[in-house]
């Protein structure tokens, strides 16, 4: 069942993947950020710190951030 699990969770991430895509293109949003996500969930790496907002326990919540570091 564990082997099952993994691979169905691969195929939701390659899902979401394309769902980013998908969403950039309609958007004609193609900054530096939506490049780091479809890189992000194209590899098999993990990385705690992947979201480009402090977790809310952290602070600030999302929308409050300036998002000015997207080009």
């Amino acid at each position: 069942m564990a082997d099952r699990t993994v691979a169905e969770l691969k195929q939701k991430i390659a899902q979401a993947r394309e769902v980013i895509a998908h969403l950039m293109e309609k958007s004609d949003f193609n900054g530096a950020e939506a490049h780091r996500a479809l890189d992000y969930f194209g590899s098999d790496a993990f990385d705690q710190d992947f979201l480009p907002w402090p977790h809310i326990e952290e602070g600030l919540r999302p929308e409050e951030l300036n998002a000015a570091n997207d080009d």
